[in-house]
């Protein structure tokens, strides 16, 4: 394993930093301590630039190179998610219902350990812009910062951004060409009917039955209107109906996410729910609202930069330790935005088998620190070299 000789000796330093980020978190847009104590840490390595109050607490800096150049992206999240953390770690985090149970401080680490390596050796050409971006937990932080106009304010031509995995070994790099994660939208449905004595349904118009339905239709969509060779995923995830056994009510309500890789099975499965609400509203008699959200589009990586990016894995961390063949993932990740914006790639960095993401016995592992910094100061380097 071949981490930066220069990165490895203040490997110390970004310890403190991301148990220092994990003790204070903060949510959503409302990133400020965190992107105070980035900013402080930038000013100290001796950045050219630094751009603040970007998607509200967002920070843009900038470090220049040798010589004429393009201008690489690197993006690390920071905010942390409304959970108690039950850790038990000595940096645990001292502000009761918050965690960073996903990482993003010690994304925030990663990348601020390559900006002081690049800050002092600056041994490649052109710029890198460092993102440190709020809300990828909530409201997408990253398509804010690109509807600001960060890719065109500083010029950025490829974008890259690597995310902690604790279901792989540690120093394992892994990512795959197309679409990595998914899609994700969620839906709500109220139906409303005409409650009274459930020993005198007749007189009623009950929403209960209504909605059983409609979660046994949902999952027709999938079975029966998706290729089996298609990935598909409606799941119903909340129900609720009734106060008392002998009781019909007025309303019962649902809801749920459905996760997709490509535009047009997107497109199927909004199309395939808003007409089976509205067919069971005129079966049962119920009237049904629906409210059906598009959120983070699938996170879909570009050939040529996971090609660049793997090759830069395999010198830090072996042949060995490097797949880019993983299969995609439900889950979703706001860095498909950016994705959008620009060519780039985003890989999953191991860091031992232990809990999961969003769990709240979660927690970074300090270890692997040097090796992600050591990704994002050799990726510019080798995509950049000076002339």
């Amino acid at each position: 394993m071949a981490i930066i000789n220069r990165i490895a000796e203040f490997a110390d330093d970004m310890k403190g930093w991301r148990r220092y980020l994990h003790q204070h978190p903060e949510l959503s847009l409302d990133c400020h301590e965190t992107a105070k104590f980035v900013k402080e840490r930038l000013e100290e390595f001796g950045v050219d630039e630094i751009f603040t109050g970007i998607a509200v607490s967002g920070v843009v800096a900038i470090i220049n190179g040798n010589g004429e150049g393009p201008t690489i992206g690197l993006r690390a999240d920071m905010d942390a998610l409304p959970m108690d953390e039950e850790t038990g770690a000595e940096w645990s985090s001292q502000v009761e219902g918050r965690m960073h149970a996903c990482g993003h401080d010690g994304h925030t680490t990663m990348l601020l350990g390559a900006a002081r390596y690049l800050s002092e050796t600056r041994n490649f050409a052109g710029r890198v812009a460092l993102i440190f971006q709020p809300a990828e937990e909530t409201i997408g932080g990253a398509q804010i910062m690109v509807e600001e106009g960060i890719m065109e304010r500083f010029d950025i031509s490829e974008v890259y951004a690597l995310h902690t995995d604790p279901f792989a070994e540690a120093g394992n790099l892994e990512t795959r060409v197309g679409p990595l994660m998914a899609a994700v939208d969620d839906f709500d449905v109220r139906i409303s009917g005409v409650g009274g004595h459930a020993a005198y349904p007749e007189e009623c118009v009950d929403p209960i039955v209504a909605a059983t339905a409609m979660v046994t239709a949902f999952q027709s969509v999938v079975s029966r209107n998706a290729s089996a060779l298609d990935q598909l995923v409606i799941s119903v995830t909340k129900i609720h109906a009734g106060s008392a056994n002998n009781v019909i009510p007025d309303e019962a309500t649902l809801g749920g996410t459905v996760r997709t890789f490509s535009p047009e099975m997107r497109d199927l499965a909004e199309r395939r729910i808003r007409e089976i609400v509205d067919g069971i509203e005129k079966t049962f008699g119920v009237t049904c609202n629906l409210d059906y959200e598009r959120n983070y589009p699938a996170t879909v990586n570009h050939a040529d930069q996971v090609e660049k990016a793997a090759r830069v894995a395999v010198e830090i961390v072996g042949e060995n330790r490097v797949r880019t063949d993983i299969r995609p993932e439900m889950g979703a990740e706001d860095f498909s935005y950016m994705l959008e914006a620009r060519p780039g790639a985003y890989l999953f960095l191991g860091q031992g088998i232990g809990p999961s993401c969003h769990h709240p016995k979660f927690d970074f592992s300090d270890e692997v620190a040097p090796i992600g910094a050591s990704f994002f100061a050799r990726l510019v380097e080798r995509l950049q070299p000076p002339a």
